[in-house]
């Protein structure tokens, strides 16, 4: 069996074959257009499946994509593909290249959640949140060792439980939700207006008082204030950048506690770009998860790192097709 298995991102796009146990055959990745429209980003992403395909025939072809979307329809509208934004058929344009077999397609970060408990720090268990906290934040729920969808296909959609109302605004147009907090870019911008110069560590906090147009023009001009550079100047002992990743904990914290108290799972495995920072982000949210899971069956939670790394979206792709109905079921 040979599943096709693609992960469609706006920084870029992977493609794969696999076999029914999820192992990857070959894979091919390349960068998303940048500033394409509809039809440049469509024929990016199909040069890159056939050159991964050629001839070879397949069992079913199984997609992840950043959101909104209609879910299981497959129109998809990513907040970070512009030429997609008003909706591309992503579906029905593969079915006509692929007749006759099924697919399917889900949020990428409920992929990223399905490959986790599949092959990577969830395996074995039943009930579980996988997220990703990276450009944004977001998440998928595991009830029963089945892949929970919800009523549209977004359940689990961690990233916009508000953890402080009063807090920044947020994309989807709230304020004060986990990803508006938490998510690299938001971070960063938050550093940069406290004083935080990348790449040139602190010993303490800077308070320019710079008004809060002059520091998001600083945020613009400095390409360089990034989540990933803001976790390499708090391992380097910046104090702001510090504060930064342990504001990223304790939002995570209050999210996740929360969670585990509406579904009552045992494990939340986190993935994405800031995950990577280690104590420096998961210190800060094990001690803000302890102090609000307090009730006895939530206490038991454990968080861990995701397991899976650049390969799991691809295999959360395949998953929605040889998962079975742990994983499918529109």
């Amino acid at each position: 069996m040979a599943v096709l298995a693609i992960d469609i991102g706006g920084t870029k796009c992977a493609v794969a074959l696999t076999d029914a146990s999820g192992d990857i055959l070959t894979s091919e990745v390349a960068p998303t257009p940048s500033g394409g429209d509809a039809e440049t980003l469509w024929r990016a992403l199909w040069s890159l499946i056939e050159t991964t395909v050629g001839a070879e025939p397949v069992d079913g072809v199984g997609v992840g994509c950043g959101g909104p979307m209609t879910w299981p329809d497959g129109v998809v509208a990513p907040l970070n593909m512009p030429g997609w934004r008003d909706g591309f058929p992503v579906v029905a344009r593969l079915r006509e290249r692929f007749p006759g077999v099924p697919v399917r397609i889900h949020n990428d970060a409920i992929a990223l959640a399905a490959a986790e408990h599949w092959k990577g720090a969830g395996q074995g268990v039943d009930d579980m949140i996988g997220m990703v906290v990276s450009t944004g934040v977001g998440g998928g729920l595991i009830l029963g060792g089945r892949l929970i969808n919800g009523g549209t296909g977004n359940a689990g959609h961690i990233g916009h439980i508000v953890v402080d109302p009063a807090g920044p605004p947020c994309g989807c147009g709230g304020n004060g939700c986990l990803e508006a907090v938490a998510r690299g870019p938001a971070l960063a911008a938050w550093a940069v207006e406290q004083g935080w110069v990348p790449g040139t560590p602190a010993a303490g906090p800077v308070n320019p008082e710079l008004s809060e147009r002059e520091a998001a023009a600083l945020y613009r001009e400095n390409a360089r204030a990034t989540g990933r550079q803001l976790a390499t100047d708090a391992a380097a002992g910046d104090q702001i950048a510090v504060a930064a990743m342990n504001r990223a904990g304790w939002a995570l914290g209050l999210a996740i506690a929360s969670a585990t108290h509406l579904c009552d799972v045992d494990l939340v495995t986190i993935g994405g770009g800031l995950s990577q920072s280690g104590p420096l982000l998961f210190e800060p949210l094990e001690e803000t998860l302890r102090t609000h899971a307090r009730m006895g069956f939530s206490s038991r939670v454990r968080v861990v790192p995701a397991a899976l790394g650049q390969e799991a979206g691809l295999i959360g792709a395949a998953a929605l097709i040889v998962g079975g109905d742990r994983y499918w079921s529109p």
